[in-house]
This record gives structure tokens, sequence and C-alpha cells, in this order.
């Protein structure tokens, strides 16, 4: 399996951004760590080895990004509006530095998207975001209600980073377009969150798939979840 270390210095962050990229062609998913885990989790956990048949079959290519989270929801030593802040300049490197870079180099005009637990978070506000972007989202194990993350402060920006909450009033073509899979385990602490998000799609008449399995907040599971949803494409 072809792996890749690249580093690319972001304009909107003012620092490199690190990532490991998987395979030498295919259709591109960003993959996102987990709480404030770093770009080379995945592998470590095996989760891109659980899907190397796709990468060596050329039918996937894998962008393991780095994360911010020391900076932005986890940072506790900062003032909350400036987390989010933060927040919102990772997501405009994503937005326009990184998926415009993937777009070039593997000829798409959308990507796709996934990450577990915290990071199944990052994929799925990233795809709500700029649905005009993704195709694909897969999100496993994940809590999309972030006030815990800002101790009772509210704004703006923080409302465009709280899926539960602007998720109801959004309006989009491309969230009828896009493959969304919101993957649980019975056992997960993050099931209700999950199962709250799939009400809100469904009062929106949006289609995706809700995969409840076996098992708990755990790697496993989630080893098991994504060569599943990735067979979808």
């Amino acid at each position: 399996m072809h792996e890749e270390y690249r580093s690319f210095y972001s304009h909107q962050l003012g620092h490199n951004v690190e990532m490991l990229v998987f395979g030498d062609w295919g259709y591109p998913i960003v993959v996102f760590p987990t709480s404030r885990g770093r770009y080379y989790e995945a592998k470590d956990f095996k989760l891109v080895e659980s899907v190397q048949g796709f990468i060596n079959d050329k039918k996937i290519k894998l962008y393991c990004v780095d994360s911010v989270d020391a900076h932005t929801w986890y940072a506790k030593h900062l003032h909350p509006a400036e987390r989010v802040q933060n927040h919102m300049r990772y997501d405009a490197m994503l937005s326009q530095e990184l998926v415009p870079m993937l777009q070039h180099e593997c000829q798409v005009d959308k990507i796709g998207v996934a990450g577990c637990s915290f990071g199944g978070y990052q994929a799925l506000n990233f795809a709500f975001r700029h649905p005009e972007q993704v195709a694909y989202l897969f999100a496993m194990g994940a809590a999309y209600n972030m006030e815990q993350f800002v101790d009772g402060h509210y704004d703006e920006n923080f409302y465009y980073n709280n899926p539960p909450a602007y998720m109801r009033d959004a309006h989009n073509e491309h969230f009828y377009q896009m493959n969304i899979v919101l993957g649980t385990a019975e056992d997960d602490f993050c099931k209700p969150s999950t199962l709250h998000m799939s009400d809100i799609l469904n009062q929106k008449g949006i289609r995706h798939w809700l995969d409840i399995r076996p098992g708990s907040h755990d790697w496993p599971v989630w080893r098991d979840m994504f060569p599943h949803y990735l067979s979808q494409i």
C-alpha cells in the first residue's frame, strides 16, 4: 500500500498542516482524527489497514489530515469565542486550501469525508457547512452538540458550527445529493446524539443510512464499519 507523508503551508492557519496519504489513485476521502488526535492516528489504530483492499485496487485514496483541536474546542485556556474563531480558520483551510487541492489532484468535483468519535463531528460539520464540496459523509461513533465545549457561550459562529442547531434551518440542494452514513453502536455513549441527528435529517427529508451495530464506542466497531461504508461508493 502506497503511503506518503505530506506537509503544506496553510495561509488560513498560518502554519504547516501535516497529513498521511494512502494510495496513488482513487476517489479522495479525507479522514479526521478523534479528539486531539494527529494525522497518523488512523494508521496507528489500523483504520487504514481495514480498507487497504480499496486503496490497493485504486478505488479510494485516503488523506488523513491533522487536527488543531488543542487550539479550538479543547483549548480551555482560551475564551470560547476564540476557540470557535480558531476552528473557523481550520474550516477555511479545509474548504479553501485542502479540498481544491484534492479536487485538482483526483479530478473530482466533490470529495468524501470520514471520521470516528470527534472526527465524526468534524466530518459531518464540514460536510453540512460545505455540501457543494462533499459527495460522501461517513460519521462513526460521533456526538454533534458542541455546547459542552463553549462554557455557555453562544454567538453566530458557534451556531454555524453546532450541527443540531443550524441544520434545522439549513437549506441547500446539495444535502439531497449527498450520500450520508451515520454509524453508531448499541452501547456507544454517543448513540443518543446520532439518533438525534438522524431525526433532524428525517424531518428535512434528507436521505441517509442510520447504521446501529453491536458494540461500544471503540475502534473495533469503526474498523468494521469503515470498509462496509466505502464499499457503497
